[in-house]
């Protein structure tokens, strides 16, 4: 019988990491940390034990931090698997982008194998997405989902693996259309920014992405789509101006440079009031609008239903 995750261990302190680890601490759970600059580390939460070993012990859940390198990823996990052969934890990547089915490819245990994505910043984000590797069980993934929701997150659970999860799959799929957009001249950095700030986002905000199609007219939909969808830039090679623009140096706020001019701007600042507005907005969203009126709020429908005809 599998019981619900107790302690949990992050490998690698980096931005992500820190962050993740004070979700732990803070909701009580034992919460390990293991870095090579464990002796340098400052600021650490009263319960949080950082070294540069792993824990004797094998904790329930190890979530990985390390650079998106599929070597140095798999090194960790070979090391984890190595270290708790006897009782191997369940082990997550924080990888975004990586394909989960690739990076187990080595390892023994591919059942005890998942992908947990966090938002940055990690503390203030409320959505993180848990995906099944290629063996992963539903109740493994779902004992995740039940430690992150201990944590005050709103999982998104996936039981099947796919490169990109589901957030930076859709994500993606908007910006490689704007970037189009904006490489074939026909929109600026700016109106598109200005197009998802006050018309995407809003909408967004209250009822999603499909609902906002419910409540609008699917008939108008299919047939926009049927007009809009063959124009659409469809390709499968990454983007050649943003490519181009990393190869220069032009990696956004860090650099100074990237779409727009961060010249003169405080980086540090500019993140800590996007942290600070997005935990606003969130606390806002949630007590601001107010609960949906009596007979508002639609069922979810069978999955089986969602994809065939009406029942």
């Amino acid at each position: 019988m599998n019981t619900s995750i107790q302690t949990v261990l992050i490998y690698g302190y980096g931005v992500m990491g820190r962050g993740v680890a004070k979700t732990f601490a803070d909701a009580g759970f034992t919460t390990f940390v293991k870095s090579r600059r464990a002796q340098q580390l400052a600021g650490l939460p009263a319960n949080v034990v950082a070294a540069e070993r792993l824990p004797e012990k094998a904790p329930d859940l190890v979530i990985e931090f390390v650079p998106e390198d599929p070597k140095v990823k798999q090194a960790v996990y070979a090391e984890l698997e190595a270290a708790y052969a006897e009782d191997t934890p369940l082990i997550a990547s924080g990888t975004s982008g990586l394909d989960l089915v690739e990076l187990s490819r080595r390892m023994k245990r591919r059942e005890r194998f998942l992908g947990v994505h966090y938002f940055m910043p990690a503390d203030v984000a409320p959505v993180v997405e848990v995906m099944a590797g290629l063996a992963t069980s539903r109740e493994d993934v779902d004992r995740v989902a039940d430690a992150l929701r201990r944590t005050g997150k709103e999982p998104v659970v996936l039981y099947k693996p796919i490169v990109g999860f589901l957030v930076n799959r859709l994500q993606h799929a908007i910006l490689h259309e704007a970037y189009y957009l904006i490489e074939a001249g026909v929109a600026s950095v700016e109106d598109i920014d200005h197009a998802a700030r006050r018309m995407l986002a809003p909408r967004m905000c209250l009822n999603g992405l499909i609902q906002q199609k419910d409540i609008s007219g699917l008939k108008i939909h299919a047939d926009a789509q049927e007009s809009i969808v063959p124009k659409l830039f469809h390709n499968a090679t990454p983007n050649p101006m943003l490519q181009t623009m990393v190869a220069l140096g032009r990696t956004g706020l860090s650099a100074g440079k990237g779409f727009y001019d961060w010249s003169g701007c405080d980086a540090e600042a500019v993140r800590k009031q996007a942290s600070s507005q997005l935990a606003k907005l969130l606390e806002f969203l949630k007590s601001g609008i107010g609960a949906p009126a009596p007979r508002t709020k639609p069922k979810a429908l069978p999955r089986s239903s969602q994809y065939g005809s009406p029942t």
